[in-house]
């Protein structure tokens, strides 16, 4: 064991050619019981997922009123999310850093034992069967002797390949909770009757199922989530706040206020009945919020947009309550309305939204360049003789279409376009031509994963999916915050 010389103590009464303040520096690896410990917590970070998975597979069982889909599809994705972290926590973290979880807190770090640097991820997943030219020390001793983590490889060729790869683990994942989707529900299916039902169908009750009820409700699901996905790209794109998302522009709010007054007025309580009016709602919404915002300069700014936007979310807001206090059939339709739901919703909703979505996502990726250079600023954008107000007129209209149509056909859905972008971002970064399709594809998988998880926590009945992504989407975007600290867009 050596010693180092620690500056910044002051003892006047020593000698001056007298060492103080000293700081023992252990040399050699670590002792076994600190390595040990390090190993049992890697260890529960991976069984923390197994166990909760074992209780929900024993959970679905027969005399519960589970079924063999259900059990393979929550089983399967309970083994492959502990896989995922262990090649994480273990490859990625440790082969990168020197520190999995569980070395970061009792302080220690994987080195190679001859150049004392970080091994890599290979090298670290391979380490668990073959340990030879590794070793494990302390962060101090690593600290001293010039330990250094491998550094992100920043190049346009690793920047590309890692996009890829991620959009082509997005198609994967997404075709997999599709199938989840249709496998699961409140009646259990067995993996023959659902191939029958997908592609030979009979017209047993299987087959009425999974055509009529799940398959619209799995592809409803799946566009709105990819538009507000998209949606909540474009917002905090074009008002350049990473809180931004629909409700900050007025158009939820828009939407309500106009079903509320069909229900108050016509009494209308279906969603294919009141659909076109959550549509002109959020049309209307959005065409005040940015006339209101281009008054004075002519060109609506990220903060006039967001000022707008919350004055007229405000007045809405206070114009539905006005309503529901006073009628309380409109309350009692309008609650369940406003939780956010795709259950009991056809192909006759769907049909009639599809349309908006298509030419909204268009837009979007057509405004993707645009709202590349207005990140750099209008100044920046303006000498590179970008239209701006042309630029903010078409995102605006996407986000107008996409949000209409999405809560039109569902209900104001909250979290996705506030949690999906930051998501995204931290994969592809802030080029939105990646940005968009990611969050797009993102946004389908987690509102059709919420949707599954609600059918299945309160059987024989259903959670609503607006209700679902709010318990996971709070504690989920607290922890990215923290951990991405909203960096500044």
């Amino acid at each position: 064991m050596t010693t180092t010389r620690q500056f910044g103590s002051d003892l006047p009464h020593l000698p001056t050619d007298e060492e103080y303040g000293k700081r023992d520096i252990p040399r050699g690896p670590a002792p076994l019981p600190l390595r040990a410990l390090a190993g049992f917590l890697d260890a529960v970070v991976v069984a923390i997922p197994l166990v909760l998975g074992w209780y929900i597979v024993d959970a679905l069982s027969d005399s519960n009123g589970g079924g063999q889909a259900d059990r393979v599809v929550f089983g399967g994705a309970t083994v492959a999310i502990a896989v995922g972290l262990a090649v994480w926590n273990k490859g990625f973290r440790e082969g990168n850093t020197g520190q999995s979880s569980g070395k970061g807190w009792v302080g220690l770090v994987t080195r190679d034992a001859t150049s004392l640097g970080a091994i890599g991820p290979k090298r670290s997943l391979w380490r668990l069967v073959q340990r030879s030219g590794t070793e494990v020390v302390r962060d101090r001793t690593a600290d001293d002797e010039g330990f250094v983590a491998r550094e992100k490889d920043g190049s346009v060729a690793a920047i590309r390949r890692r996009r890829l790869i991620g959009l082509g683990v997005l198609v994967v994942l997404l075709g997999l909770v599709l199938l989840a989707s249709i496998a699961v529900g409140a009646r259990p299916l067995s993996f023959t009757e659902i191939f029958s039902a997908l592609f030979d169908a009979d017209g047993s009750q299987a087959d009425i199922i999974v055509r009529t009820l799940r398959g619209p409700r799995t592809i409803l699901g799946l566009v709105v989530g990819m538009a507000l996905g998209v949606a909540g790209a474009l917002i905090q794109g074009h008002t350049r706040n990473p809180l931004a998302d629909a409700g900050l522009l007025g158009l939820n709010a828009g939407a309500a206020f106009l079903v509320v007054l069909s229900m108050y007025l016509f009494g209308f309580s279906a969603p294919s009945e009141y659909l076109w009016f959550a549509f002109a709602g959020s049309f209307l919404a959005s065409v005040v919020v940015f006339g209101l915002s281009s008054i004075g300069n002519g060109a609506a700014s990220p903060l006039s947009l967001a000022l707008a936007g919350a004055a007229v979310a405000f007045f809405l807001q206070a114009m539905t309550n006005a309503i529901i206090i006073v009628d309380q059939a409109s309350l009692d339709s309008y609650r369940f309305w406003v939780v956010g739901s795709v259950a009991g919703r056809g192909f006759d909703v769907l049909w009639q939204v599809l349309p908006f979505l298509v030419i909204g996502l268009l837009l979007a990726l057509a405004s993707t360049p645009g709202l590349n250079v207005l990140s750099l600023g209008e100044d920046v954008a303006r000498s590179l003789g970008t239209n701006i107000g042309a630029s903010r007129a078409l995102g605006i209209v996407a986000i107008t279409l996409l949000t209409g149509a999405a809560t039109a056909a569902c209900g104001p859905i909250a979290f996705i376009g506030l949690v999906v972008p930051h998501v995204a971002r931290a994969i592809t970064g802030p080029d939105y031509r990646w940005l968009v399709p990611y969050a797009g594809l993102l946004g389908g998988v987690m509102l059709v994963t919420a949707d599954v998880i609600g059918r299945v926590v309160v059987r024989p009945g259903e959670l609503q999916v607006g209700i679902v992504l709010a318990v996971f989407g709070a504690p989920f975007f607290i922890a990215l915050v923290r951990r991405r600290k909203l960096a500044s867009l």
